[in-house]
């Protein structure tokens, strides 16, 4: 594995030093879908093809209406203020197109664009549009409506995209010509491919946005997707039909999509989204929770459903907010991870059977994994709680402790957990293990949105975005996209990094992701992220899980959800993090 990137990341500087990277470009989470355990698995079959492959499927057919159950609503399907979490990029794929995407090898591949370059110290690149590209009102796909979309909504100063733009180097946009723009960036950055894959790279109507106004666009979102918007009625249902005129044409030349409409409902309740699927009132559904996976596995193995699982790079995890004590000392962090179960976290989660343990941030078949990085961390070779309790007690005794409390008072940390019944097991769970070495958890019940808040904290505190939490139970891992985009996110300086939740920093991971950015080599790539891996193994920012299961599963007849491909052919990533492309669904006639 190691060997074929290797090869990959040297023919991509060569690609990039001759402005070619329109066929071969980026890299992603650890190899991308390769850094993952995709599996397909239709109606009745025991097993699936790695590769997400539908080979069993008739050919594609026209027509028919999809109810797809999502976990959550999302608050608006404007790029700029949406919170596209899985199921709100499962909406909004079906609205707009990415003028980048990710192909089945993890490799970054021009979707909506028809050609990305990059000039020899990857400063500058160059995006060519595709002709004939209309947004759903008619207008067409230009390089100035891409540049006003650049100016207008992305780039301001008090735009929420701005940072991310900040955070990959872009200082600017210009008009090349009438069909091609470039990006130009303050500093090398072979990253820059997977910004275009989010909502950045999203293109808008101007027409519509400007004659709409921002709030009322986001709720009648005018992109050039395969879908039209057709009505949104909140927390119920949103509605989108067949784009009659859209850009992309099948391996036979036939229009896409196939499907005539998608109703898109947000059920939260998994329970309640698993009988809709069984009783037909839904003919897909997305979770990303054990139990659900087990309970859709349940339905392919009686041959009435199919569907997609996907293991990549994100795990379950307890963030420790590191400038808190006690947890600001290496010992007490060191603890936790000592002592935690991942065995019997998996099976009190109902995730036992699906997921490996996880020690970092990268899987054991991402390329970007070290082995010796992991063997640092200290739940490496599972629970020891000798080891634990031992430096519980030192803590415990130690006159200076950094929570001003005397010698031998006990340690009491507050664990925030949604109210999920298997998140709030394995707090209980956590509890009883962390209770055993001499600390006692405070358990709180607290909703998603709030919590995030808690974690994220805001520009108010000292210093800036420290958070409201000690011990908060998230999801983290090295993404789906390339290992720079989640790494300076995940790490940085607290005041102006949002996303550093554990508001550790060290000045080697710092060197290593600016190593990240400014080359292309596979070698020296992978030398920064094993760095990132050793300090992050010792130090103990994280106490890692295990992995998560995500999985969309689907009726029978439903065809072309983990097949998705590009314009010239090449396959898709399939279903990361229970997101679905819809360009080429279709229903089996009977």
């Amino acid at each position: 594995m190691r060997h074929s990137r290797r090869q990959l990341w040297r023919v991509l500087a060569v690609l990039a030093a001759l402005g070619l990277l329109a066929a071969a470009c980026g890299d992603d989470d650890g190899g991308g879908e390769e850094s993952s355990d995709t599996t397909m698995l239709q109606s009745g079959e025991a097993g699936g093809d790695e590769e997400g492959g539908d080979e069993d499927a008739p050919a594609p057919q026209y027509g028919g209406k999809l109810v797809v159950g999502i976990e959550a609503e999302t608050n608006t399907y404007d790029p700029v203020e949406g919170q596209f979490s899985n199921p709100g990029l499962t909406v909004a794929l079906s609205l707009y197109d990415p003028l980048v995407g990710l192909d089945e090898n993890g490799e970054f591949r021009p979707f909506l664009a028809e050609s990305l370059e990059a000039n020899e110290d990857l400063t500058e690149w160059t995006v060519g549009l595709r002709d004939g590209v209309q947004f759903h009102d008619g207008t067409p796909l230009d390089a100035e409506t891409l540049k006003w979309n650049f100016d207008t909504l992305h780039y301001p100063t008090d735009s929420r995209n701005r940072a991310d733009l900040d955070s990959f180097g872009v200082t600017g946009m210009e008009i090349v010509d009438d069909m091609t723009v470039r990006y130009t960036l303050s500093e090398p950055n072979a990253a820059f491919p997977d910004l275009l894959r989010g909502d950045i790279g999203w293109p808008v109507s101007r027409q519509a946005w400007e004659s709409m106004g921002q709030e009322a666009f986001g709720q009648a979102p005018v992109g050039t997707g395969p879908f039209v918007f057709e009505s949104w009625t909140r927390d119920d249902r949103l509605i989108v039909t067949r784009n009659e005129n859209y850009w992309f044409t099948d391996e036979e030349g036939n229009q896409l999509p196939y499907l005539d409409e998608i109703e898109f409902r947000p059920i939260p309740d998994d329970d309640s989204r698993i009988a809709s699927l069984q009783s037909d009132d839904i003919q897909v559904m997305q979770t990303l929770r054990g139990p659900s996976v087990k309970a859709v596995l349940e339905m392919v193995d009686a041959g009435t459903h199919g569907a997609n699982l996907f293991v990549g790079n994100t795990s379950s995890v307890t963030v420790i907010n590191t400038l808190n004590p006690p947890l600001d000392d290496l010992r007490i962090r060191q603890a936790l991870a000592y002592s935690n179960d991942q065995e019997a976290m998996a099976a009190v989660r109902n995730d036992d059977g699906l997921v490996p343990p996880a020690n970092g941030f990268f899987s054991q078949d991402s390329p970007w994994y070290s082995a010796d990085a992991v063997a640092d961390y200290p739940g490496a070779n599972g629970q020891d709680l000798e080891a634990a309790r031992a430096l519980v007690q030192e803590y415990i005794d130690d006159p200076e402790r950094s929570d001003g409390k005397a010698p031998g008072e006990p340690v009491v940390i507050p664990y925030e957990c949604q109210p999920d019944p298997s998140l709030v097991a394995g707090a209980q769970l956590l509890q009883s293990i962390w209770g055993d070495i001499g600390i006692e958890l405070e358990l709180e019940q607290v909703e998603q949105a709030a919590m995030i808040t808690n974690v994220v904290g805001g520009a108010d505190t000292d210093p800036p975005f420290r958070g409201n939490f000690d011990l908060a139970c998230f999801r983290a891992g090295g993404g789906d996209g390339d290992p720079l985009t989640s790494l300076q996110s995940f790490f940085g300086a607290v005041p102006s990094t949002p996303g550093n939740f554990t508001n550790f920093t060290d000045p080697e991971v710092d060197a290593a992701l600016d190593q990240l950015r400014t080359s292309a080599e596979f070698e020296d790539r992978y030398a920064a992220i094993e760095t990132i891996s050793r300090i992050t193994a010792e130090q103990v920012p994280v106490v890692w899980n295990v992995a998560t299961p995500t999985l969309v599963g689907y009726r029978e007849d439903v065809h072309g959800i983990p097949t998705w491909g590009f314009p010239d052919g090449t396959g898709g990533t399939g279903t990361p993090g229970a997101t679905v492309r819809w360009h080429q669904t279709f229903i089996a006639a009977d």
